[in-house]
């Protein structure tokens, strides 16, 4: 009896180092799988800015503040640009969200004018060697002929415009001024141009554009997203589109631009207004 008793005894101790080890390996994987895993976020601009692209995009770039397990965020742009308002309302919010993680562009296609500007509101950016990059400056949109005014009776002079023509030009002026003073602060010491080639709205293809140091790297999406990863200091982490967890439709095409009667879509804004918007001149439709 006494033998069976020193067995059991024995037996006891020599599973007290087992069980010692196993259960810290057990609770550690039952709080890493409670853990949400580290997640690089992408959120996609392949449209012009306007009023619907940049809610999108501000619903997104909040989400992406509010949710811990969401470490950095790659941009990853093709668009022309767009309206004034819009673009400034999104390059606000990415300097909110800059200031709590890291923020990556990744020129796809076009980063032109407004999209440019909110280039300059991330971290780093990349761009392929041939995206079109730049058109610093701002445009006013006229009313689509025909407008007819003959018989439109208003309570002021400026009722129907909003302003005097000089005094847009002034709006014009001090809007250019803060896309100039934008890329200025985004692009600090590396922009090797002076204002005078800057604000030409010249657009540079990404190689040229590097040269000139209004971009970072020529690269690609993935390349975009491991540098996102590196600066947020993440190894284990996934890849994720924002737009679905962010609570968003499908996207869909709104008519931003005009449309011929030919059913031809042509790269010139709808409605009249002032614009960040690159309107290529080679031929007469939008690609």
């Amino acid at each position: 009896m006494t033998d069976v008793v020193k067995e059991e005894s024995g037996s006891t101790h020599r599973r007290l180092p087992l069980l010692t080890l196993v259960i810290p390996l057990v609770l550690g994987i039952v709080i890493a799988a409670m853990i949400p895993r580290p997640v690089v976020g992408i959120i996609y601009l392949r449209d012009a800015i306007h009023a619907f692209t940049s809610a999108d995009m501000i619903a997104q770039i909040r989400y992406a503040m509010e949710r811990p397990e969401v470490r950095a965020v790659v941009l990853v742009i093709d668009s022309p640009g767009g309206t004034v308002i819009d673009t400034e309302a999104v390059y606000l919010e990415l300097a909110m969200l800059r200031e709590r993680k890291p923020v990556v562009t990744m020129a796809q296609g076009v980063a032109a004018s407004g999209a440019y500007y909110l280039s300059v509101g991330t971290d780093y950016i990349f761009a392929g060697p041939s995206s079109p990059i730049g058109n610093v400056g701002v445009l006013s949109q006229l009313p689509p002929a025909p407008s007819v005014f003959e018989d439109t009776v208003s309570t002021g002079p400026y009722k129907l415009f909003g302003s005097a023509r000089d005094s847009q030009l002034r709006r014009m002026e001090a809007i250019k001024q803060a896309f100039y003073e934008a890329v200025t602060l985004g692009r600090g010491e590396a922009l090797k141009i002076g204002p005078e080639t800057l604000l030409r709205g010249e657009i540079w293809l990404g190689g040229e554009a590097l040269r000139l140091g209004l971009v970072d790297e020529l690269g690609s999406v993935s390349q975009a997203i491991q540098h996102a990863a590196e600066m947020a200091q993440v190894a284990n982490y996934r890849v994720e589109d924002l737009r679905e967890p962010a609570g968003l439709p499908p996207e869909f095409t709104f008519p931003f631009f005009i449309e011929t009667a030919e059913g031809v879509l042509t790269p010139y804004p709808r409605q009249s207004g002032l614009y960040l918007l690159w309107i290529p001149t080679s031929g007469g439709t939008f690609p």
